[in-house]
């Protein structure tokens, strides 16, 4: 059994294969209009090659000959898309946006003739020009890939790319909000159907959700199997032009009790709880897996739904709380001038690790293997489970927390129930959290009340446990 489920090597292999795959279908369209040998020479677009670029992508805009025509033309610019090398994307993403952009001065023309218009016969006619001219060219030449075979798939990944480029060039952001306008209408919600995943879904997609896993790796077959038995449930969002392609999914144990170890919960070798008798289900995953769609959100959606569909399956359960990352703990920490990490913490938490530390800076101790030491263990829990409070509960940025699972949870209506000593003892866990986990509880009755509480800016959901501990800090206690 491979350690991994999906190397990198394979991940790299079915990237390709799929482009491959994508490109010869396109071919055939392109073929049947005789556009198949149009295409550019140089992946890097140098030279004159930018210029007949350009004359493809006016042709696009004009689609002469009818939607046959416009399509073929669609699925040639985008083969041409699919084999150009980073510079050649760079030059392709910056022609649409900087010369298919909107043309001010015919919208200032076209909003002047509006005016002129309101209250006559030529009203209608005049808006609609208006409305025509609110809209840049490359939007029409965007939509036009939504004819081709994933070509929906082919825009989210094209702006993944674009969100890699964009920088602090204006062209490209602009070009980056039309494209996330597009996409933010076709993933509404309402389009999206939520799917369970089985051990008998397709070999095919349950390669994917390996290789997408974000929060805890999937580590084989038997790893993957153990996360889709009878107490665990597996959830995904689709959408119908990209039904083979989760865009979010979440993973969920139904256990006796609020987890507050990971590695105990995804040990294989566990024995499996009867899932009629759970009385809590763990949110223990949730992974984004398309880059292109970062900024359109569903994950709310997903859990609100995920939550109904279990408590109707299963009325004993009675807890939905997640076992939670604290990502950005330890890169917090470090940001930390001596002076203010020393003001977080009380004197009696401050003094024992000053004492191992020699009075060096008592972070670095965390650098090196600290978990079984017998007494640099004891000294490090008082001090940061107080500083992963005070990072959870009080440090804000634009009056939301800074931790991104923080502000996703507590944004949905969570609070933040509990946090876990050694929750997540794995490389990853210590580097990111210092091992540090977290439970948010969503209760039903509270969701609305917390999620509005938070949008207001109004004091975070926590139990009194952590705020107490955020409170025990000399720091918070002086802003208080």
């Amino acid at each position: 059994m491979p350690a991994s489920l999906v190397s990198p090597s394979m991940a790299t292999t079915f990237l390709d294969r799929t482009i491959a795959n994508l490109a010869a279908a396109w071919r055939g369209i392109a073929e049947r209009t005789g556009l198949a040998e149009r295409t550019l020479r140089d992946p890097d677009i140098a030279g004159d090659e930018a210029e007949l670029l350009k004359e493809q992508l006016r042709d696009c805009l004009e689609a002469k000959g009818g939607e046959v025509s416009a399509r073929a033309r669609a699925a040639q610019l985008g083969r041409t898309f699919l084999t150009l090398s980073p510079e050649g994307t760079k030059r392709f993403l910056e022609i649409l946006a900087k010369d298919f952009a909107l043309d001010a001065e015919a919208l200032v023309a076209a909003a002047g003739a509006y005016r002129t218009a309101i209250g006559t016969p030529g009203a209608i006619k005049a808006e609609r020009r208006l409305r025509a001219a609110t809209m840049a060219p490359r939007v029409k030449l965007l939509t036009q890939f939504t004819s081709l075979p994933d070509g929906v798939k082919f825009l989210v990944d094209m702006r993944a790319k674009l969100l890699d480029l964009i920088g602090d060039d204006p062209d490209l952001a602009s070009l980056d909000e039309d494209m996330r306008s597009l996409l933010a209408a076709w993933f509404d919600i309402g389009f999206l159907e939520l799917r369970r995943i089985t051990w008998d879904s397709p070999a095919s997609l349950l390669e994917k959700l390996a290789e997408y896993e974000a929060v805890h790796r999937v580590r084989s077959w038997a790893d993957l199997k153990n996360r889709l038995d009878a107490d665990r449930r597996f959830y995904a969002f689709f959408h119908p032009r990209m039904p083979t392609e989760p865009l979010i999914f979440v993973e969920v144990a139904l256990v006796k009790g609020i987890a507050d170890n990971v590695q105990r919960l995804l040990d294989p070798a566990a024995p499996q709880e009867n899932p009629a008798e759970a009385d809590t289900a763990i949110f223990y995953s949730i992974s984004n897996t398309q880059e292109g769609l970062r900024g359109i959100g569903f994950g709310n959606f997903l859990i609100k739904q995920v939550v109904d569909d279990l408590a109707s399956q299963f009325p004993r359960l009675s807890t939905f709380s997640t076992l939670s990352p604290i990502p950005g703990f330890r890169r917090w920490l470090a940001r930390l001038s001596r002076e203010q990490l020393d003001a977080f913490l009380p004197e009696e938490e401050r003094e024992p690790l000053a004492a191992l530390a020699e009075d060096a800076d008592w972070r670095t101790l965390l650098d090196h293997p600290w978990m079984g030491d017998p007494d640099l263990a004891p000294a490090l829990r008082p001090a940061l489970m107080r500083l992963g409070a005070v990072y959870l509960f009080a440090e804000k940025r634009d009056g939301k927390p800074v931790d991104p699972v923080a502000r996703f949870h507590l944004g949905n209506g969570a609070s933040i129930e509990r946090i876990n000593w050694l929750g997540d003892s794995s490389a990853k866990g210590m580097k990111e959290s210092a091992g540090l986990m977290v439970n948010y509880v969503y209760r039903l009755a509270d969701i609305e009340e917390n999620h509005e509480a938070f949008a207001s800016g109004s004091p975070i959901a926590a139990s009194s446990s952590v705020k107490k501990l955020a409170a025990g800090s000399p720091a918070v206690k002086a802003k208080s």
